[in-house]
């Protein structure tokens, strides 16, 4: 049951990456493929139905956490305190961001909340992949089975490291440049005339800096967490997801050059989930390592409730992804297809 549980919140959250990630990746071009207020507003209206919705799925990763590890939850969301309050904040602002811009006419007004949107969603996208580096560098667990993290120390990895060092950065410049290229084929698909063109020419540049990034973050990852590939290397199921990796990468490319406006998105959110689900199956089964002692890991087994909890949890999470599941499949059908010029004076 502990192997059963980690999937599903590691799926969860990987899930949540790709839904929500498209939402950070069209904030952060909102300014640049958007020129004026009625290009910005067909923008925002391209993840007004789906953006707070997505958003739900973080929460629902972090009760699924609780419920199937309470200790490695007490022990994640103590140490990473202050980096969940900037979370918090950014989440925050975003919201507010896409609520308010349209409330006043004022030119200075939106700008300042387009602004605030762009801002929000970059420090996001950095921030998830520097809570990816995080997991993957370790954190320095001690024998109570908690942790004290700094934002920053020297900026090295090490026994006691910050949440920002050179590595973790790197997985967070990484992530936003692929949020940036999945958020830009997003709009490709949802979007017509100029904000479509430029979004297919973001989306070309987004993904070739991501793949220079992408090969520099592997090479880190192997010398900070070497484990990590001997794990990968020694279970069949992880290296068929690591080809499903590299065919999604292909196929991205290949797509988007076809015009295959659909199937480019798709791709590119399979490789997101694939990327993930081989990081994870390669972590497994650490939920948080120590920098200071492998004894001190929060693993799977020696954090997990009681099975009897666990296999009752199973019923009512069964139930509630089947109406999660029915309820996003009547939204993204609702709102298919390409999104019309807003109407002068109404949404975003």
């Amino acid at each position: 049951m502990e192997t059963f549980w980690f999937a599903v919140v590691s799926i969860m959250l990987a899930v949540y990456v790709v839904l929500d990630g498209f939402d950070f990746g069209v904030g952060i071009l909102h300014r640049f493929v958007a020129r004026t207020d009625p290009e910005r507003r067909l923008v925002l209206a391209a993840i007004g139905p789906v953006w707070d919705g997505n958003e739900v799925w973080l929460l629902a990763s972090g009760g699924v956490l609780f419920f199937a590890f309470p200790r490695a939850y007490a022990a994640a969301f103590s140490g990473f305190y202050l980096p969940l309050m900037i979370v918090l904040w950014l989440l925050v602002l975003r919201g507010m961001a896409i609520d308010l811009r349209s409330h006043h006419e004022s030119p200075l007004w939106r700008e300042f909340w387009d602004s605030t949107l762009v801002f929000a969603s970059v420090l996001m996208a950095v921030v998830l992949g520097t809570a990816l580096g995080n997991v993957l560098r370790g954190v320095p667990v001690d024998g109570s089975g908690y942790f004290a993290l700094p934002l920053f120390t020297d900026f090295q990895p090490g026994p006691q490291p910050g949440v920002f060092d050179w590595y973790t950065l790197l997985v967070g410049l990484f992530t936003l440049c692929v949020l940036t290229g999945h958020g830009a084929l997003y709009l490709v698909w949802k979007t017509t005339g100029p904000v479509q063109q430029r979004s297919r020419l973001v989306a070309e540049r987004a993904w070739l800096a991501a793949l220079p990034l992408w090969l520099l973050a592997t090479l880190a990852t192997s010398w900070v967490h070497p484990q990590l590939f001997r794990r990968l290397g020694t279970r069949l199921w992880p290296l068929a997801v690591v080809i499903v990796v590299l065919a999604s990468l292909v196929a991205v490319f290949r797509f988007h050059r076809q015009g295959r406006e659909r199937m480019a998105f798709l791709a590119s959110s399979l490789f997101l989930l694939s990327l993930l689900a081989a990081t994870m199956a390669g972590n497994y089964p650490d939920l948080l390592r120590s920098t200071l002692d492998p004894a001190f890991n929060i693993t799977a087994e020696n954090t997990a409730a009681d099975s009897y909890g666990l296999r009752v949890g199973l019923v009512w999470w069964t139930i509630g992804m089947t109406l999660t599941a029915c309820y996003f499949f009547y939204l993204f059908r609702s709102f298919r297809g390409k999104v019309g010029p807003p109407a002068s004076g109404h949404g975003y």
